[in-house]
Order: C-alpha cells, then sequence, then structure tokens
C-alpha cells in the first residue's frame, strides 16, 4: 500500500483546531500523521488527539530523542498512545543533536549510537510485557516491567542518517527514519538499510511558485540544519561536502548572512520541494519512485492557508 503522510501539528495552527483537517486526512488519501519533537509540541500529545479524531491513520513519531526521557518513560509514553490506537502507531525513536538534548534539556550528548541502540533494545523488551533487569552499555535498568503493555506493541524505527545507524536500522529495527535528503540520494540511503525495510523521511515542502520566497526560507532552513554536525556529516557522505563548504566556512566565523547567501539555488532546489501543488506532489512522487516507502510532509509556511494547502498535496 502506497503511504502519504503529514507532519502535525501545522505551524500556525492551534492544536485544538486540527481536529477537522485531521478528521478529513484518510479521505484526502493521507494515510500517515507524524509529529516532531524540537521545542514546539511533544511527540506525543497530537498523536493521542489524532487517534481520537482519524481512527483510520497510522501515527509515528519522528522522533522521541533517546536522552530527553528515561528509558522507562518513553516505553510508557509509548505504550499509552499503542493502546489508544492499537496496530496504527509507530515509535520512532533517534539519537536528536547536541543542541537539543545538551542546551535545551541538560544532558549529556555521549556515545550517540550506543545510547540509541542500548534504548532500542530495552524498548524492544519493555513494550513486549517483559519485566527488564539489564546492564546496558550506556543505562542500566533494574526490575522495570509496564503495568500496562499494549498489544500488539508497536513496532520500532530509527532515526539514521549514515550507515551505521541504517544499518543498525535494518538488523534490529522495523524501519529507518531520515530527512534533508533529495530524490536522487534516496538509492544511496536504501543501499545501507535493503530493499525490504520500511524507510521514512521528513520532506520539506513550501507549495508557492514564488522560487525567490521559497529559497529564501530553504537558505535559512539549510544553514541552520546542515551546520549540525551529524547533518554536515550526512551531506558529506551524500557528495555535498565540496558544494556546502563555503557556508561552513561562513557559519564558521560568524557571518550566518554569508552562510545564507553563498548556498547554491541548486541545492536549495534539491533539499526543498517548492512549486505548484502538482510539481511538490510529482517531486514527492519521486521519492517513492526512487525508493522511499514513506514521504512524510513538513508544510512550510507561505502566507497561504495551510488547511487548504494540505489539501492541495494530497495524492492524486
Amino acid at each position: 500500500m502506497r503511504r502519504w503522510g503529514l507532519t502535525v501539528p501545522l505551524t500556525g495552527v492551534p492544536l485544538p483546531q486540527h481536529r477537522e483537517l485531521i478528521e478529513r486526512l484518510p479521505d484526502l488519501g493521507y494515510t500517515d500523521a507524524w509529529s516532531a519533537e524540537t521545542a514546539g509540541t511533544d511527540a506525543f500529545s497530537p498523536l493521542l488527539l489524532a487517534s481520537q479524531w482519524a481512527p483510520r491513520l497510522r501515527l509515528g513519531t519522528a522522533i522521541v530523542p533517546v536522552y530527553t526521557r528515561g528509558p522507562g518513560v518513553i516505553a510508557m509514553s509509548a505504550a499509552t498512545l499503542a493502546e489508544c490506537a492499537p496496530g496504527k502507531f509507530v515509535l520512532g525513536i533517534g539519537a536528536s543533536s547536541p543542541v537539543i538534548v545538551e542546551n535545551w534539556n541538560a544532558g549529556a550528548f555521549t556515545e550517540p549510537y550506543a545510547r540509541t541502540r542500548d534504548t532500542l533494545r530495552f524498548l524492544r523488551a519493555a513494550l513486549a510485557g517483559e519485566k527488564v533487569t539489564e546492564e546496558y552499555p550506556t543505562f542500566s535498568v533494574s526490575r522495570f516491567r509496564l503495568e500496562r503493555p499494549a498489544d500488539p506493541a508497536p513496532p520500532i524505527m530509527l532515526a539514521a542518517l549514515r550507515p551505521g545507524m541504517l544499518r543498525l536500522a535494518a538488523r534490529e529495527a522495523d524501519g529507518a527514519i531520515t530527512n534533508w535528503f533529495a530524490p536522487a540520494d534516496v538509492p544511496k540511503v536504501r543501499a545501507e538499510v535493503g530493499p525490504d525495510l520500511e524507510l521514512v523521511a521528513r520532506i520539506f515542502v513550501c507549495p508557492t511558485e514564488d522560487a525567490d520566497a521559497a529559497r529564501k526560507l530553504g537558505r535559512l532552513l539549510i544553514s541552520s540544519y546542515l551546520t549540525v554536525p551529524v547533518y554536515r556529516a550526512f551531506h558529506d557522505w551524500l557528495g555535498r561536502g565540496e558544494v556546502l563548504a563555503p557556508m561552513h566556512e561562513a557559519w564558521a566565523a560568524g557571518d550566518r548572512k554569508k552562510a545564507n547567501a553563498v548556498i547554491p539555488d541548486e541545492v536549495v532546489d534539491e533539499l526543498i520541494v517548492h512549486g505548484s501543488p502538482e510539481r511538490c506532489r510529482e517531486t514527492l512522487q519521486s521519492y517513492v519512485d526512487n525508493g522511499l516507502t514513506t514521504p512524510v510532509i513538513s508544510l512550510l509556511p507561505t502566507g497561504g492557508d495551510p488547511l487548504e494547502q494540505v489539501e492541495a498535496l494530497a495524492p492524486r
């Protein structure tokens, strides 16, 4: 079954006002609603509402950071949502970034691969209802058992950018979640996870024919995200190291304006989907044609009505 997802909540729309839109998503052709967690809503609350508003939707977190909650709290939150959306919830977890973990949540961003692996293994056991006592390399758990394990237990997907984490997802998880790549990059990522694993990606979509406005917004996002070390390494691996080097140099020198200005149009056009709704849909489909399983639209503000744009971007 072809999947077509939407990131919720939409920017600028109060969470309670999403009900009418989310109720309509299945009839518009959307199969999935995925949440994010940075400094806006938490990952679980929007999906809990969506589970009651549109029970046909599959719901997923993309992602829950493994450092900002204890392992047991992640398990409890996931089991609660899985109980409210039986068979329709996917738990996406990942390392997140030093900014979110250390600067905003007073954690220590150490051994991200190992911490993500250990959290995955704990959650696999805990969500199955097992009593867990284990000395993992990055943390220990003693006699934890969920009082309300969901049946069925939710699938677990891993946020992954580079080969090591992608291969971990292929070995031990039920899918991989990635972002910030172009349709032409999908085969390289797909090659690391194999042909059968579900590959989910959040894709930034700016449905406007004002290319200058879309590129201006895209440059702001690219310089903010791709200067983060994990994303820089990702794009070095994808082959954009040389073309993005001027941006990194300007950013390191503290010249944010220049960092934006030196990002080439072609890089923005590769990483930000923009144009008419029809053109945006065609580009999203090109991701799928190249091996992506589940495109998840992250709608960027254009000044237009976001609810109308979600309808216009629905699959045809």
